[in-house]
């Protein structure tokens, strides 16, 4: 079960003890380090951070080009670098372990996931994918395009593979991976969204494309169908998932919104049969204590022995191997698979899948994997991981709220946190990881790269910002680090004309007097800004890194194996990672 020809470490099948020992020495570079990783580049003069490095990198970096930083510090894949001075023994080591400590970003062979193909993706059109049906491009961005048509095509091989035609898609928005994979695949789908206007949106869009495959077959004057057996219409349902509740209650939600219909379906029409929740026919676990529920798994892994190959479907998901995936018209006829009736009144199993399930709700999802019988195969997408609450931090900025009048009980809470989750990572010393080093790992690292090698304008912005707070805070000691509302197109714009849209955001008149020497003399440093942040941002996927390998080794503490893809290219979707993680077959 071995995806790509990587070293050992980052093989998928890596052992427990070197998941271990890998934790270790993030871990340790991590603690090493924070004062970088903790840092905020818009406190880059306020806080004097280019003096908290040692003497020896500060004139090492402090005359590098961008193109040159791009090379020499962050881009990973260069093999023949040209140094201007000699770098420092240490900050070699940094740069070195840090990108050998992180997960891969990429599939080998370059960047392109689909080197298969007979045309790249979005060579013919910047905003159409070529290897998706018009019908799913509609409403869609390229980015998400690009993310429902391989990851749909993953859970479709994975559902096949473990004979579970039920997918449950948790924040599933406007619908459209659902759509995808209920209409363009065949599979039996529930999106559970918490936004009731998205849900409105998800159904509209279901019924536009009803209608648009309507029209088509009456102008051609044959069915037109998606695959060959149509299956039920995806279900949109209104709900929250709490990070706080069992995992029977995820299934008692699912039931109980079964019975009230409370999701808002299709209308009924000409082509469309209104669907409900009731479809899916989840039934909650039988009541039984903690102690049951573990032995119960315990006893189950004890009996099965046959693995799903999830290299295997990953690995038709790179070459295009599946029904016309890798063809220009996208998606026409796959077969649903009829081995697990949905409809059924027994105890149903389903695929649990969350494309960029921000903050908790990635890690609610793995326990729910772990701990819930009727889950056999999750394949998870995080993102936001500083909207993931920690011991330090139980209640971060920005975590979203239930939008419900009801609460669960106290019977039905936990009180776990997002990271660390596993026992391994939470017993090691300097563990722990800062709201600012878990923002910081959510940035764009291709993107900055490109940026730095075109020695892009937008390079400025960092440097504006950090300038405007140092005079906020000459003018008001007491504030640090307001939200300045985004300045459109701030690198075109001089600075005082950034001023003066900027400080009115932070409720400082726009005239405010400043001292216009010492605002030159920082603008002069805006090479070292750039220096300091590319810092911050090598650092960044070893954050990642680390929250990600704890929720592997939280799942290997359960008995599960687990394998991270790059499924994405990181140049159209950052948050590249997908964890994924199949339950054995019974023997």
């Amino acid at each position: 079960m071995v995806f790509f020809n990587v070293i050992k470490m980052f093989v998928a099948t890596f052992s427990e003890q070197e998941q271990r020992e890998l934790a270790e020495k993030l871990t340790s570079l991590l603690s090493t380090y924070r004062r970088i990783s903790d840092s905020y580049i818009i406190e880059f003069f306020s806080e004097s951070l280019w003096d908290t490095l040692p003497v020896s990198w500060q004139e090492a970096l402090g005359d590098l080009t961008p193109p040159q930083i791009a090379d020499l510090l962050l881009d990973k894949e260069i093999k023949d670098r040209r140094y201007p001075s000699v770098w420092p023994l240490s900050l070699l080591a940094l740069r070195t372990a840090a990108h050998v400590l992180s997960f891969p970003r990429k599939a080998p062979g370059g960047h392109s996931q689909d080197a298969g193909a007979a045309v790249p993706e979005f060579q013919s059109n910047q905003s159409q994918s070529s290897l998706l049906r018009h019908i799913f491009r509609k409403h869609v961005k390229p980015k998400k395009q690009h993310e429902i048509r391989r990851l749909g095509t993953l859970v479709k091989k994975l559902s096949d593979q473990a004979n579970c035609n039920c997918v449950v898609d948790v924040g599933s928005g406007q619908g459209h991976l659902t759509r995808f994979l209920s209409f363009g695949l065949g599979l039996d789908v529930t999106g559970i969204e918490a936004d009731p206007n998205l849900v409105s949106m998800a159904n509209k869009f279901d019924r536009q494309l009803l209608l648009a495959l309507t029209k088509e077959n009456q102008r051609s004057g044959k069915a037109q169908g998606l695959h060959s057996e149509p299956g039920p219409s995806p279900r949109h349902v209104v709900g929250w998932v709490n990070p706080h509740a069992s995992w029977d209650f995820f299934v008692q939600q699912l039931v109980t919104a079964s019975e009230s219909d409370s999701s808002i379906g299709p209308t009924t029409g000409p082509c469309e049969k209104k669907q409900g929740v009731e479809d899916l026919h989840l039934k909650p676990h039988s009541h039984q204590t903690k102690a049951e529920d573990k032995a119960e798994l315990q006893n189950t892994l004890q009996a099965q022995k046959t693995h799903i190959n999830i290299s295997d479907s990953v690995a038709q998901v790179n070459t295009g191997a599946f029904p016309s995936a890798g063809t220009a018209t996208g998606i026409l006829t796959c077969k649903s698979i009829p081995v697990t009736d949905c409809g059924a009144k027994e105890l149903d199993s389903f695929v649990l899948t969350g494309l960029h399930a921000c903050g908790d709700l990635s890690s609610t999802l793995l326990r729910h994997f772990a701990n819930c019988p009727q889950v056999q195969v999750i394949t998870s997408v995080a993102c936001c991981y500083m909207k993931i609450s920690t011991q330090e931090n139980p209640n971060p900025p920005g975590v979203f709220q239930s939008p419900f009048s009801s609460e669960i009980t106290v019977a039905d809470s936990c009180s776990e946190y997002s990271y660390p989750m596993s026992d391994w990572v939470r017993g090691l010393p300097g563990h722990q990881l800062s709201y600012k080093a878990r923002e910081g790992a959510c940035h764009a690292i291709e993107d900055y790269l490109q940026r730095l090698r075109e020695e892009s304008e937008l390079l400025r912005t960092h440097c504006y910002r950090a300038i405007l707070e140092s005079i906020i805070r000459a003018e008001r000691p007491d504030m640090r680090r307001p939200g300045v509302q985004t300045v459109k197109k701030a690198h075109a714009l001089s600075f005082s004309e950034y001023a003066r849209l900027a400080l009115p955001r932070v409720g400082l008149p726009a005239d405010l007097p400043y001292d216009s020497v010492c605002v030159e003399t920082m603008l002069a440093h805006q090479g070292k800004v750039v220096v300091y942040f590319s810092l911050v941002l090598l650092l960044a996927p070893v954050v990642e890194t680390l929250v990600l390998l704890d929720r592997m080794i939280f799942l290997q503490e359960r008995g599960f194996k687990s394998e991270l893809i790059p499924l994405f290219d990181a140049a159209f979707s950052p948050r590249n990672l997908v964890l994924v993680a199949v339950k054995p077959k019974e023997a």
